[in-house]
């Protein structure tokens, strides 16, 4: 007998529609037949082809009866004016009917951004149909809800302000502006769905910008398109890159509710306030181009899991400009004569560092090196306080690191052992102009990782050196 179609006939399927699709794992079912039937028979919500296939992805099950997509949650990319806020608030909606005492949290980074979407909740609620589930609807700043009589809630903030943090017991997560989203505001957030049985985390948001913090964006889709997104999913919507962004075919393909529910008019009121740029990003919903480490294009070719950290290692400290996260990397020569750097520890704050290094020399020895003019320089006088035994780096001695790491990884020179957080800081990397020469910047997010391992680096290289002329 052969298995029921996935689609009736007629629909065009989300893979034809969208750009990219890549769906968990293992999936036996989906959740999406009785969140729809609720909405098509009992709320009066209707859905386009591509938001039924979207609807069957978000909420697949696998063969336990549990969300396939619990673990890595599930990241959608899409441009302006597609209609994925009637689609969330839809599925958002049903759940909490469906499951009594659901609790859901849903934030965007921008305050504007959240009051608009709580306006749009506020009116969805209000449908006619939807209003007899509704027991009441909070609307005081800060405190702005939509509270079923089964139980189940929806609480609404800015994360800008520090909404969503600390709160027991969470269901679902929506992170609006999902392309703002640092890993320490999301590891902030995600400590409040531990204990649910449901546990679903929603990433929506448009390609970034150069300048946004958008590190668990990016890694969603690079996770995606490199098929390592097991436990997880990812929808995106978008032209190819190239497109005339004044063409309407274009339009077409980047917009699948185009021109049919998205007018046409509303995207040329996006190509007239956005920059050109923005436009290409937000109304048509094609990232910029990710060759991968833009300043050390050869840095993946000299990465092995199995590297093994030599036994001789000074240890780098390393902190964000912001203040909000602290890294510890390593480097040391391997029998070969080639550099060998690595991740230790990454943390919020910086506060830690010092305590981290005093145990770290204690227990082996090693040597510390720091930047001595960079952001942790107020640290110095803690760890001179503590004993620390460290080198530290003058700003042109920092340039030369920089030059010198970026020398041993052309020359292949350099191993070092995958890390996820050393990898993302190295793609985040940009060079900055020091005078009439170049260190390493940030084009977005935190790079400390890998200002700790070329610290480190320049320690390890320069006593290199100095046995090299001795022997």
């Amino acid at each position: 007998m052969s298995a029921p179609p996935k689609t009736k006939p007629g629909m065009r399927r989300l893979s034809d529609l969208a750009r990219k699709v890549v769906a968990p794992r293992d999936i036996t079912s989906t959740a999406w037949p009785a969140v729809r039937n609720l909405c098509e028979q009992k709320l009066g919500l209707t859905f386009d082809d591509w938001q039924h296939g979207a609807g069957r992805v978000i909420l697949s099950k696998r063969e336990d009866g549990k969300l396939a997509a619990m673990i890595d949650g599930v990241g959608m990319s899409l441009p302006r004016q597609v209609g994925k806020t009637y689609l969330l608030a839809a599925i958002i909606f049903a759940l909490c009917i469906l499951r009594p005492g659901l609790l859901v949290i849903w934030s965007a980074h921008h305050s504007k951004t959240h009051n608009e979407t709580f306006l749009s909740m506020q009116a969805f609620a209000e449908r006619v149909k939807i209003r007899p589930y509704i027991l009441r609807v909070y609307t005081g700043s800060g405190d702005e809800e939509v509270r079923f009589r089964n139980g189940s809630r929806i609480l609404f903030g800015a994360r800008e302000r520090g909404f969503g943090r600390g709160i027991p017991g969470v269901d679902i997560l929506v992170f609006d502006e999902a392309q703002i989203l640092s890993d320490r505001a999301l590891a902030n957030m995600l400590a409040t769905m531990n204990v649910s049985l449901f546990g679903l985390a929603l990433f929506i948001g448009t390609p970034p910008r150069p300048e946004d913090d958008s590190e668990v964006f990016e890694r969603l889709r690079r996770q995606a398109y490199a098929g390592d997104l097991h436990d997880g999913a990812w929808i995106e919507f978008g032209a190819p890159r190239g497109s005339d962004p004044k063409d309407r075919k274009t339009w077409g393909v980047a917009n699948p509710s185009y021109p049919i529910r998205t007018q046409a008019e509303s995207i040329m009121r996006l190509q007239r306030k956005l920059k050109p740029d923005d436009f290409l990003r937000e109304g048509l919903g094609i990232w910029d181009e990710d060759d991968g480490p833009k300043i050390m294009p050869k840095w993946e070719d000299r990465g092995n899991r199995e590297v093994e950290r030599p036994a001789s290692l000074v240890v780098g400290l390393a902190g964000d400009v912001d203040g909000e996260w602290g890294s510890i990397g390593s480097a040391g020569m391997d029998d070969d004569g080639r550099l060998v750097v690595g991740a230790v520890d990454r943390r919020p704050g910086q506060g830690w560092l010092v305590a981290e290094a005093r145990r770290i020399q204690d227990e082996h020895g090693y040597l510390v090196a720091i930047d001595e003019k960079g952001p942790l320089s107020d640290l110095l006088v803690d760890l001179d306080a503590a004993g620390v035994r460290y080198e530290g780096l003058s700003l042109t001695r920092y340039v030369d690191a920089c030059q010198s790491l970026w020398r041993q990884v052309e020359d292949d020179q350099l191993r070092h052992p995958k890390h996820p957080e050393l990898d993302a800081a190295v793609r985040r990397a940009k060079w900055r102009k020091v005078g009439d020469r170049k260190a390493f910047g940030r084009q977005t997010g935190d790079i400390s990782m890998l200002e700790a391992v070329t610290v480190a680096a320049s320690q390890v290289l320069a006593e290199y050196d100095v046995l090299d002329s001795i022997l």
